[in-house]
């Protein structure tokens, strides 16, 4: 397994095209080799394959705008082509009717651009929050999901804080799912519902490693969605150093 930078972690130094290569550049000098695109400015594929070969970084998932995933498939699977990236994310979805994100719309809407990905040659891959521990009818929406949607057309891109705060184990979640979890975000849970750099906190890591490993998963993407005040980078590079001292490059 191969560990990444989730550039959500980074997200307001990416929102000009020069800063957005200045993190790459910085990213790269810590030792990461993979990067998730996600919350950036908007780009050209282009630019970013040059960028990419420029720092010796690969981008091996996206979180791609709903807008754009439901109005222009074609050139969101041609983009993905350009710079090498075969998952093509969704980074949220509320399952809230009140937001007009209703389960049964997710399910009106998600699956079929899925299969249409897949016919592209590219894999579709959902990120979970919390509320997919909610449960209907017995089960949680998590399980619901995988169960409704073939597992050849959708992933999951199992995120481990939100894993815990919705009251899951993550590694239990890794070994239910294995199979359909190539990438997993590595967020650390700290007292107070608080996201901390990875080994920071109290998740139990060892066990996620080892169900990840098992279930096939290929890219572990560091995420840390707030900082608390402290430079993203400097979090990225003590995540980037506890996974190294666990073995993982």
């Amino acid at each position: 397994m191969q560990i990444g930078a989730q550039l959500y972690t980074t997200r307001n130094t990416c929102q000009t095209l020069e800063d957005f290569a200045d993190t790459l550049t910085r990213v790269a000098d810590i030792g990461y080799r993979t990067v998730q695109v996600s919350g950036t400015c908007p780009f050209p594929a282009e630019w970013l394959k040059s960028q990419l070969e420029r720092t010796g970084l690969s981008c091996v998932l996206t979180h791609t705008p709903a807008a754009r995933l439901l109005n222009d498939l074609d050139q969101v699977a041609a983009d993905h082509r350009v710079f090498g990236c075969e998952y093509v994310g969704l980074g949220f979805w509320a399952f809230d009717p009140e937001k007009d994100m209703s389960y049964e719309k997710f399910m009106a809407t998600w699956p079929a651009v899925a299969k249409q990905l897949h016919d592209r040659g590219l894999y579709f891959m959902y990120h979970n929050h919390d509320r997919e521990f909610i449960r209907r009818e017995g089960k949680t929406i998590l399980a619901r999901l995988a169960e409704e949607i073939p597992a050849e057309h959708m992933g999951f891109t199992l995120d481990t804080f939100w894993v815990q705060a919705g009251g899951g184990d993550p590694a239990w979640w890794l070994e239910k799912l294995a199979g359909r979890i190539p990438c997993i975000h590595l967020k650390d849970y700290a007292y107070g519902r608080s996201m901390a750099v990875v080994g920071e906190g109290n998740i139990n890591f060892d066990r996620v490693f080892e169900k990840a490993e098992a279930g096939g998963t290929r890219y572990m993407l560091v995420e840390q969605d707030d900082c608390h005040g402290e430079d993203p980078i400097e979090c990225l590079r003590r995540s980037w150093l506890y996974l190294k001292s666990r073995g993982f490059e």
